[in-house]
């Protein structure tokens, strides 16, 4: 697990000086794990670590708007681990940071915060107050300071450049796999499991419930998942993303799992479901038995997705 460190001062003698892979990571694609490696390659003699921001950026313009994350800080910080990364620093993003100039951001948080000694960014990165350094500043600053800075080309797939927004596109419009495929791994909703009203128990179908929260909403619908359980192990299983409508409709979007072949207790605790493949629109029934008929049918299929 990497390090994960909420600012820029003060940061422990171990965790500066490190070759530093910069953006808001949101999702930890493919892209973003090219990062990575550049900065490793570059400077293979330091510490790798990614800088990030919490909470993202947009979250901070416009609170208002749905959720849109793909990663919230602990999985994007086990993602990066798993991609090589010793530290993140998560930089507080508020007010004050957001009026930070841009040679403010090389000088205060990168140079004498952190001690950078090398950086690795995508060719769009922008940084500093209203977006007012680019890259092109990046290098001249770094180059004042002695550090070294490597630009890497988006990668492609698909005929098109990897990107969080594409991989939330594909989600939304019920395209998991595609997704896994840009992030080079299914894409996972984490959190504790919650108490619902039993109905999954009553109708031979106990599920195990997760908010949806400030993640994503993908397509409301049935999927068949594989779930990461608290013990490490990973079971198979069929979820739900909505707000069960047949039941009179929740006001938040939940995610409700059947875990396949599992019988203790996970409430409390916290879980990963992974969205494989997207297999029917939520949909609203006339009645309870309706609705036990096409679970069954949604656990059949599921079954026959999963292998």
């Amino acid at each position: 697990m990497a390090t994960i460190i909420n600012g820029w001062r003060d940061v422990p003698a171990a965790a500066r000086g490190a070759t530093i892979a910069l953006g808001n990571l949101d999702g930890v694609h493919l892209g973003h794990a090219a990062v990575l490696r550049a900065a490793h390659a570059a400077r293979p003699d330091l510490p790798l670590a990614a800088l990030t921001f919490e909470p993202h950026p947009r979250e901070h313009f416009r609170p208002d708007d749905p959720p849109f994350r793909l990663t919230l800080l602990p999985a994007k910080a086990a993602a990066l681990a798993a991609a090589g990364a010793s530290f993140v620093y998560a930089l507080p993003f508020d007010d004050a940071f957001a009026a930070m100039t841009a040679e403010a951001f090389v000088e205060e948080v990168l140079h004498q915060g952190l001690g950078a000694r090398h950086l690795a960014c995508g060719p769009d990165f922008a940084f500093g107050h209203r977006r007012g350094g680019d890259i092109a500043f990046l290098a001249r600053e770094a180059e004042k300071r002695g550090m070294g800075l490597s630009i890497v080309p988006p990668v492609q797939h698909d005929g098109e450049a990897i990107s969080s927004t594409r991989i939330r596109r594909l989600l939304q419009d019920g395209y998991p796999e595609r997704a896994a495929e840009k992030l080079g791994r299914p894409w996972e909703i984490r959190g504790p499991v919650v108490h619902g009203d039993k109905l999954g128990r009553v109708l031979g179908w106990p599920t195990a419930n997760i908010w949806i929260g400030r993640h994503l909403e993908p397509a409301r619908g049935v999927y068949a998942v594989t779930v990461a359980l608290p013990d490490s192990t990973q079971a198979k299983g069929v979820a739900n993303v909505g707000r069960r409508p047949t039941l009179g409709g929740d006001p938040e979007t939940r995610l409700e799992t059947f875990i396949f072949d599992y019988s203790g207790d996970l409430y409390d605790q916290e879980i990963g479901v992974r969205l494989v493949r997207f297999l029917r629109p939520d949909a609203k029934f006339a009645g309870l038995e309706e609705l036990k008929v096409a679970i069954a049918q949604d656990v059949v299929d599921a079954r026959a997705a999963l292998g």
